[in-house]
């Protein structure tokens, strides 16, 4: 009989309809299979309903061919809201369940993986046992699992149920506590005292809420890294690759346990699912599975050894096969308590080894290298798992050094080219590590799953469905399926990636983005300026040390140096941990300084020296702003004498004070001591938010230029930052974020005499 008559009529309900194998089989019954109805099981978003998923699913391409969103919703499309955490009640008319769903991750959290793939099994099957009880149809239940549910055994794996002792029950439940014990240890004194610790050395400078983020970002981090490692080495332990596929496992006991004796019950273990062969077209894919990373990876260079032997079998089987053999499964429902078992692989029959999907990979990206491709492709000598751990633990070591290193560097582009390939070079060696560890146990399990069950079935469709839904797969040519149909599409996807890469590296080097015009009507567009390190070169010690030794006497100056000499340590400590603290120290060697005479040596002979130093293309940018009606802000921890010369340009500024007191011969002198506390850090983007709540200035549309790490706060709160010959952390986090990065280099003589006037003459 075939398939389009054995399911006219019958209801499915389907599982995991918006993941990968979900997806493929809605759409062939839908297109292929026009008397079947779909109840589907679909989970509600925050601002979206479960249909309202489902009718955006159908309005993909692949569905076209079955009709509207509006001919298959409800006629065809029935949807169920719920997920596998809540299972609701279901109806009684169901011919098929098809359980789809499932965490798919190599490295989940134990516990998600548990809840999903063993609990949400049982409350699914509980319904449907539910829906038998009632009497009005005895469903057919198809699980949809693994072919390594069968562990890191060797040699030939046979289709029917996997042979251990594992319980599922006091292992779900152990599970539970390992990952409760685990967030319960990340919450101690000594770890809390860790995380704290290193969330001050990185984020000390930006101020207390950041270092406090930054602790719990660690602490969380730790705590999913422990629940994952947990895991996998319990699923390990027990003879599985990972916790992926011990938990898979233990869903099948489950189902061998409790659905098989009531129900019809089928299973079908697929190896590993790539792009399709045919339908719905040669290369469909949804995302990156599990041998996309490792293709690309290769075609941009990025890995140069892989943990396999050559002559081991990656076992990968197209998404159609996979769905077509599902289907013909849901049309042979088996006699109750003795449940099928169907492995939809190619290793048995039509193996392709580690060599040779490296050679038709190869082979493809000869011909067609992506933009980022090396000119000479990697070659890989497959020296052996140990050969390649070494290689990347000494990679691993290399970076780390390196890394350490460019923290003593001098700001410059060189530095900052320094820290992308130390990144780039970073991110490789973590590639290889995180691929090494999900994929060295698959490559070491040399299994052959056989396919007798799977084969049979094939042989007994109807000569007229073997065409369209044939699983044989025998008859795949792996040099045309790899090398024209799947490494084409999924490195289409990567192609454009790096068009956007290179969009992305070009807001980079053009540096600020262009100014909009204000109009007076609207809410008042900020832009505040850092001044030392991002206007003027150099740092606050060195304006003090100009400033302060200049209105000293010979014995006074090599005091006032070996101050700061002996404080120097101290000071450097207390600035990565407390900023503020530091310039507090700084600039209490100001006490007793006559401050009249202090500006009058700013305006005479600092301002200009300030001028020649100050970037021009800063100046510049600062004019473009205040043309466009922008209100400028200069914001510096440095005291306010120091803003004299820039005065001019700004509306506002933002600085340091001086508590001052008048002395008996009639002079201001300052005490040494501040007004207030220095504004830096988090008190940046604090006072800014406040002053744009006062002023109705909107910060979505202002902007921020500044150079160090610290102020990461203050560029976070506006919708356009700009760092400026950043420090290595804000380089960094500004390429994370996509942010435009500035190089404002001092200016020549020449171009000097293109500055404002206003700068030119000064201010009082």
């Amino acid at each position: 009989m075939r398939l389009v008559d054995s399911l006219d009529g019958k209801r499915l309900l389907l599982t995991g309809v918006t993941g990968f194998v979900g997806e493929a089989l809605l759409q062939r019954l839908l297109v292929d299979l026009p008397g079947t109805r779909v109840l589907a099981l679909v989970r509600p978003k925050p601002g979206q309903s479960g249909e309202d998923r489902m009718r955006g699913l159908l309005r993909k391409p692949i569905f076209r061919a079955a009709g509207s969103v509006e001919d298959l919703v409800p006629s065809r499309v029935e949807v169920i809201e719920g997920d596998l955490a809540d299972v609701p009640e279901l109806p009684d008319d169901i011919d098929v369940v098809v359980h789809c769903a499932g965490d798919v991750s190599f490295d989940p959290l134990i516990q998600e993986a548990f809840e999903t793939n063993v609990h949400g099994t049982r409350r699914l099957v509980e319904r449907l046992l539910e829906v038998n009880a009632r009497g009005e149809r005895t469903p057919h239940y198809v699980h949809v699992s693994t072919a390594y549910v069968g562990g890191r055994r060797r040699g030939s794996v046979p289709e029917r149920a996997v042979d251990h002792t594992v319980d599922w029950r006091s292992e779900a439940a152990a599970g539970a506590r390992v990952a409760e014990r685990i967030e319960e240890d990340s919450r101690t004194e000594a770890m809390l005292r860790r995380f704290l610790r290193e969330a001050e050395r990185d984020h000390g400078r930006a101020g207390p809420l950041s270092v406090a983020a930054g602790a719990e970002e660690r602490r969380a981090t730790w705590v999913r890294d422990q629940q994952k490692a947990a895991g996998k080495e319990r699923g390990r332990t027990l003879g599985w690759t990972d916790c992926y596929t011990f938990t898979k496992a233990m869903g099948e006991r489950y189902v061998e346990e409790v659905a098989a004796p009531v129900v019809p019950t089928s299973i079908v273990r697929p190896s590993i699912i790539e792009s399709s062969l045919v339908h719905p077209y040669p290369g469909w894919i949804e995302g990156f599975k599990m041998a996309e990373p490792i293709i690309l990876a290769y075609g941009r260079g990025e890995l140069t050894e892989f943990p396999a032997a050559p002559d081991s079998v990656v076992d990968i089987v197209p998404i159609d096969h996979v769905v077509n053999a599902i289907i013909a499964v849901a049309a042979t429902p088996p006699p109750l308590s003795e449940p099928r078992y169907f492995h939809v692989s190619s290793g048995a029959r039509n193996p392709v080894t580690f060599r040779g999907l490296y050679e038709h990979v190869r082979s493809y990206f000869t011909d067609f290298p992506f933009d980022s491709s090396p000119e000479i492709l990697p070659t890989w000598d497959f020296p052996g798992v140990d050969k390649v751990e070494r290689k990347v633990a000494m990679g691993e070591r290399l970076t780390t050094v390196a890394d350490r290193l460019l923290a003593f560097a001098p700001r410059s582009e060189r530095v900052r080219e320094a820290a992308r390939k130390i990144d780039t070079a970073r991110g490789r060696v973590d590639f290889a590590r995180r691929y090494m560890d999900l994929y060295k146990a698959y490559t070491e399990a040399e299994l052959r799953f056989t396919d007798d069950n799977t084969l049979a079935l094939h042989r007994s469709l109807d000569p007229a469905d073997v065409e369209l839904f044939g699983f044989d797969t025998s008859v795949i040519d792996w040099e045309q399926y790899f090398e024209k149909t799947h490494c084409p599409s999924v490195t289409g996807q990567m192609r454009k990636y790096e068009e956007i890469r290179r969009r992305r590296k070009q807001l980079e080097s053009t540096g600020p983005r262009a100014l909009t015009p204000v109009d007076p009507a609207d809410a008042p567009v900020l832009a505040v300026f850092d001044l030392a390190g991002t206007l003027l070169p150099g740092t606050v010690v060195d304006t003090y040390l100009t400033l302060r030794l200049s209105a000293l006497n010979a014995p006074a100056r090599v005091q006032e140096f070996s101050r700061i000499m002996r404080n120097l340590p101290g000071w450097i400590a207390a600035e990565r941990r407390d900023r503020g603290s530091f310039l507090r120290s700084l600039f209490r060697g100001y006490a007793d300084t006559d401050l009249g005479r202090l500006e009058s040596f700013i305006d005479d002979v600092w301002a200009p020296r300030m001028l020649r130093e100050t970037s021009s293309d800063a100046l510049k940018r600062i004019q473009a702003h205040r043309d466009a009606g922008h209100r400028t802000i200069l914001m510096t921890g440095d005291v306010r004498p120091v803003t004299r010369p820039l005065a001019a340009l700004f509306d506002e500024i933002v600085c340091t004070e001086l508590e001052e007191e008048d002395a008996p011969d009639g002079t201001r002198r300052a005490t040494g001591f501040l007004t207030s506390p220095p504004l830096v850090g988090e008190s940046r983007a604090a006072w800014l938010r406040r002053y744009a709540e006062v002023n109705g200035a909107n910060l979505a549309a202002s902007y921020a230029y500044a150079d160090s790490h610290s102020d990461l706060p203050l560029l976070r709160a506006v919708g356009n930052p700009t760092a400026v010959s950043p420090d290595v952390p804000l380089f960094r986090a500004a390429r994370a974020a996509r942010w435009p990065v500035a190089d404002w280099a001092v200016s020549s003589p020449t171009r000097r005499l293109r500055l404002p006037q206003q700068v030119l003459v000064g201010t009082d």
